[in-house]
């Protein structure tokens, strides 16, 4: 599976945890150097506190267009050190 913004990929990787209908990248698989953290935080009931990262490709911003759970709960242990993308990021499987 890739993650694609701008014509750029942004996390490719064979090992996606599909939930709630997102793949969920490991860490390691997320080009860190395009992603800028955000002081963004939402609340999911079942899967705790999600903290979020803007995506920089060249000069455009998607601002808080991928989330991680740092510390999720115990129902969502799965995810943990993965990332997952939104707002306009293709999730293409090739």
């Amino acid at each position: 599976m890739k993650a694609i913004w701008k014509e750029t990929v942004i996390a490719d990787s064979d090992e996606t945890v599909v939930v709630d209908g997102n793949h969920y990248f490991p860490a390691e698989s997320v080009n860190m150097e395009l992603m800028k953290e955000s002081s963004t935080q939402t609340v999911c009931g079942w899967k705790g506190t999600a903290s979020h990262y803007s995506i920089q490709v060249g000069d455009e911003t998607n601002e808080n267009a991928a989330w991680y759970y740092p510390d999720p709960k115990a129902a969502a242990e799965n995810i943990k050190g993965r990332v997952a993308f939104w707002k306009g990021v293709q999730i293409v499987d090739e």
